[in-house]
């Protein structure tokens, strides 16, 4: 964990400033378990910047282990702490929202940028680094009673139908067998459509203009998946089964946890007893890893599809190599 520390003492040196006119601020993606923590810290360093988070688990408070906050890297060997936002930020009482990241974002970008530094996201979770990198157009859409109350008289097929034609491109296809999440749509495309949109755009605080510099991580695929391996016993050997079981003796029902996914998904379901063992479990969670660091792979071509600029480190293991290519790119970039 602390490999990027052993190369390269960048820590006793004072920050390097870069300047803010061709670019305001710094992104680093990637799929999970290829560095991204240590290396975003070090440049951090470097850089004088602060980080913001972009992980879709880590607002929550107590998913610490499954969620992979590692909040010891933020404190470097020689005792320095790297600021970071948008973590430990919301209950699991409540459901965050892409909505809630990308208004969160633009709070915390003012400030950090406010005080003349450089914010630098680092994470994994596509839509919310794609929900202001690509500037989504995003609203908090209220509950209209009149309209579910209208929906609740018809099918499911008919809700599917009606939200089809309203969405011809709809793609998510798992949503159409939820009756809930299709009534919700549904509701939220009519309000886009309707004069109420206009007036809520008049209530709302201007959107920072963003000048991203994107750099991605990753490693060879048999790398990574052996790094999931480890990690993953790393944080069974913590006590990530324990974890979940607190939060659950604290409250938060089972089905609540199953749909945070992966870990708290798996480990849920074993401590429920629907899978046999620890072996089963341990078998099936990381290969549910491995599946979706896949999928964010997937995720970033699309966005690099949809002409977003990633500049991409070298797929290396050599976390010495990674930071010095960064910091080359960074500097040219902004230099």
């Amino acid at each position: 964990m602390n490999s990027c520390h052993s190369v390269l003492p960048v820590e006793q040196i004072q920050p390097v400033s870069l300047p803010t006119d061709r670019y305001n601020l710094l992104v680093l993606l990637g799929p999970t378990a290829v560095g991204k923590t240590s290396l975003g810290v070090r440049l951090a360093r470097h850089f004088g910047a602060e980080i913001i988070s972009a992980d879709s688990r880590q607002v929550y408070r107590h998913l610490d282990l499954g969620s992979g906050k590692d909040l010891d890297e933020y404190t470097l060997p020689d005792g320095t702490k790297i600021p970071y936002h948008l973590i430990d930020i919301t209950d699991l009482s409540r459901e965050y929202s892409v909505f809630d990241y990308q208004t969160d974002f633009y709070k915390a970008f003012k400030e950090i940028s406010g005080r003349k530094v450089l914010p630098l996201v680092v994470g994994g979770t596509g839509m919310y680094l794609d929900s202001f990198i690509r500037n989504y157009d995003l609203v908090p859409v209220p509950e209209n009673p009149q309209l579910r109350q209208e929906l609740e008289q018809l099918s499911l097929e008919e809700l599917d139908a009606m939200l089809l034609k309203l969405c011809p491109d709809f793609h998510t296809t798992a949503h159409l067998r939820d009756r809930n999440r299709v009534i919700r749509h549904i509701e939220i495309k009519k309000f886009m459509e309707s004069p109420a949109l206009q007036e809520f755009r008049k209530t709302q605080e201007a959107k920072p203009e963003l000048k991203p510099f994107i750099l991605g991580t990753t490693i060879e695929r048999q790398l990574l998946r052996q790094n999931i391996a480890r990690r993953l016993k790393e944080r069974f050997d913590e006590g990530m089964i324990a974890e979940v079981e607190q939060i659950h003796k604290n409250g938060t029902s089972w089905e609540r946890l199953e749909s945070l996914g992966l870990e708290y998904k798996f480990i849920s379901e074993y401590l429920e007893g629907k899978i046999a063992g620890f072996d089963e479990l341990f078998e099936k969670l990381n290969l549910a890893i491995g599946q979706f660091a896949k999928r964010q792979e997937t995720w970033f071509r699309g966005m690099e599809k949809k002409g977003v600029k990633i500049n991409w480190l070298p797929s290396v293991p050599d976390s010495s190599i990674k930071f010095e290519n960064a910091v080359n790119m960074i500097q040219q970039a902004f230099l």
